[in-house]
């Protein structure tokens, strides 16, 4: 028979079999007892690519999360590229997969090598021709699902990070949907919100090391489309977004435990179309649209709590791509 105590007592060390870390209680949540980043410039790294400012670009910059400051020229992507591509990587690579290359959308697959600037090469193609995509992953798969062609999709690609290659279907999503967040663990890929065409709440989940359809998980406190989604191993959220107004709120979820959202805090300026990037500690919000910004912002996930300033984009960027070596799934 097991035993569930009715107080946890400040100190306590569990197990997380989802997160596959140790945590530790510490009177109001559990944190991870320790967490490990690539060592980059002292820390990992978090990447914004292609974009708009207000043309389009294949730029790419970088920031270290860890450190607040401004972001760092990368360098270029195979084309420039618009109109929300999906991102996601490994600790040693970083995905780019969609979007438009003006004024057609495109399958085209970027990838690079975080430890070393440098510009992108060919991966490979995603399964369909899309914009409005998001990507998620772990530390082996890198997921795809979603976005427009123009019609709206329910696809789900995989492909496998430490290879280059085509995308292979993994399921498909309940729904057609684009212009959603992402998130993840080492487990579970997340996707939030969206548009179908009118903008929705739901949250839905895959489980990254299986193919299969999405499920539902739960919904965001308020229905938009192009949040930026960023997570450490347990927590996610949803940053900004349109409501059809952009929007600051930033919403939070348990990502081992289905349910619905709840308040986080707000974002330091109302923005969507934006880059997300995540450390097991920070997560951050890179320009974004609604008159395009260069402003970053960031939150800790542990403490809830409002975003606060972070530092500059180099340009004034929405639209683009956003992924990390040290995000909540690796």
């Amino acid at each position: 028979m097991s035993f569930i105590p009715q107080e946890i007592p400040t100190g306590a060390v569990r197990y997380n079999t989802d997160s596959n870390k140790m945590e530790v209680y510490i009177g109001s949540t559990w944190m991870e007892v320790a967490v490990s980043s690539p060592n980059l410039d002292g820390g990992g790294r978090g990447l914004v690519a292609g974009g708009n400012n207000p043309d389009q670009t294949n730029t790419m910059q970088f920031v270290t999360i860890s450190t607040a400051g401004n972001s760092i020229d990368f360098g270029d992507l195979t084309a420039r590229t618009q109109a929300n591509p999906g991102a996601t990587g490994s600790s040693t690579r970083g995905l780019i997969g969609g979007g438009q290359v003006f004024p057609a959308n495109t399958n085209k697959i970027d990838f690079v090598t975080f430890s070393s600037t440098g510009n992108a090469a060919d991966f490979g193609d995603l399964t369909v021709v899309r914009n409005g995509v998001i990507g998620t992953g772990n530390q082996t798969r890198g997921v795809f699902a979603g976005g427009s062609t123009p019609s709206l999709r329910d696809d789900i690609d995989f492909v496998t990070i430490a290879s280059t290659g085509d995308a292979v279907g993994f399921g498909d999503l309940t729904k057609a949907v684009s212009y959603c967040g992402s998130a993840s663990s080492p487990t579970r890929g997340l996707i939030l919100g969206g548009y179908t065409p009118s903008d929705v709440s739901d949250i839905e989940f895959i489980t990254i090391s299986t193919t299969g359809n999405a499920a539902r998980f739960g919904d965001l406190t308020v229905g938009r489309r192009i949040p930026s989604g960023a997570s450490s191993s347990t927590r996610a959220v949803a940053m900004g977004g349109r409501t059809p107004s952009h929007s600051n709120l930033i919403d939070l979820v348990t990502i081992a435990t289905m349910g619905d959202a709840v308040n986080f805090g707000d974002l330091t300026e109302e923005k969507g179309n934006a880059q997300s990037a995540s450390d097991s500690i920070r997560g951050l919000r890179m320009g974004g649209g609604n008159g395009n910004t260069n402003v970053i912002d960031y939150i800790i996930f542990a403490t809830q709590g409002d975003a606060v300033d972070y530092g500059d984009l180099i340009d004034e960027q929405g639209e683009g791509a956003g992924c990390s070596n040290a995000h909540g799934g690796l």
